[in-house]
């Protein structure tokens, strides 16, 4: 049992607001910035109350962009835009059938498969980064949205999850869509999919800010200027000459923009994300 005790509720909200000031004060400050000029953002002590240049600096970045590339940014989010959706829905689809599968099909070495499934967990892209490229090159991906997201979309940890979730479907289902005369692909899209919402919301959620945030991998797949994501496009627009000075209000721009989507993806889907995660009663 639990004892309510004051100190402890003091305690937990002094942990909990000084968990919201280590996580928001960064982003405060990066906003505050991004609403500042150029001349403002480099004094000692930077101002912390927002500025008057926070539509011209939107504006910019979004129109004209910023750096030596100076792409702009609007585009650059459209291609993050698209490759998070790809990669979120590539990889629900893929870790959905192959769990499918290996749970309601019987057929010779479906464990060992399983097994070679989950052992990717230990190859992240960096590792097979060199053999990933040259299947890619091979296939005459290279800068092309589907080559930058088609080598990420299996998933093991996906896989496993659905797996799993599957194995907790009553068997009784599966015998009465069997008796009922419902195919394979009736009983797994009337069934299973309906049944598996939450988890689905949940795994969309992670992919799609998995998918937003990858750097290394359209780094390395892109060279044309129109396809470069916005975790990309930051780098750029730092500049690396020392005759050039960074306009970091212009970058803080970018990144406050860059935040955007994935934030307003996991305040849509809050409900739907924790319930997918926490939810016993599928």
């Amino acid at each position: 049992m639990v004892e309510n005790r004051r100190w402890l509720d003091v305690l937990t909200w002094i942990v909990l607001l000084g968990g919201v000031i280590a996580v928001g004060l960064p982003v405060y400050v990066t906003f505050i910035a991004s609403t500042l000029d150029a001349q403002e953002v480099l004094r000692t002590p930077m101002p912390l109350v927002p500025g008057t240049h926070l539509l011209e600096n939107y504006s910019r970045v979004l129109g004209r962009g910023v750096g030596e590339s100076a792409i702009p940014v609007s585009s650059m989010l459209l291609n993050s835009l698209w490759m998070a959706l790809g990669v979120a829905f590539g990889k629900i689809a893929v870790s959905l059938l192959s769990a499918f599968a290996i749970v309601y099909f019987r057929f010779p070495l479906r464990k060992l498969a399983f097994c070679l499934i989950f052992v990717t967990l230990m190859l992240p892209v960096e590792v097979r980064i060199m053999p990933t490229y040259q299947v890619v090159s091979s296939l005459g991906l290279i800068n092309t949205r589907l080559g930058m997201i088609l080598p990420i979309i299996a998933s093991a940890t996906a896989t496993f999850l659905f797996r799993q979730f599957f194995l907790s479907v009553p068997d009784e289902l599966a015998e009465a869509a069997r008796v009922d005369g419902a195919s394979p692909l009736r009983f797994f899209f009337d069934t299973l999919l309906p049944l598996s919402a939450t988890t689905l919301a949940a795994l969309f959620v992670i992919q799609f800010i998995y998918g937003w945030n990858q750097y290394l991998w359209p780094l390395l797949i892109t060279t044309d200027r129109n396809l470069v994501p916005v975790v990309v496009g930051l780098t750029q627009m730092i500049s690396r000459s020392g005759d050039a000075a960074t306009n970091w209000n212009l970058v803080m721009a970018t990144v406050m923009l860059a935040m955007l989507p994935p934030a307003l993806v996991v305040i849509l889907m809050q409900r739907w994300f924790v319930k997918g995660l926490v939810d016993s009663e599928k």
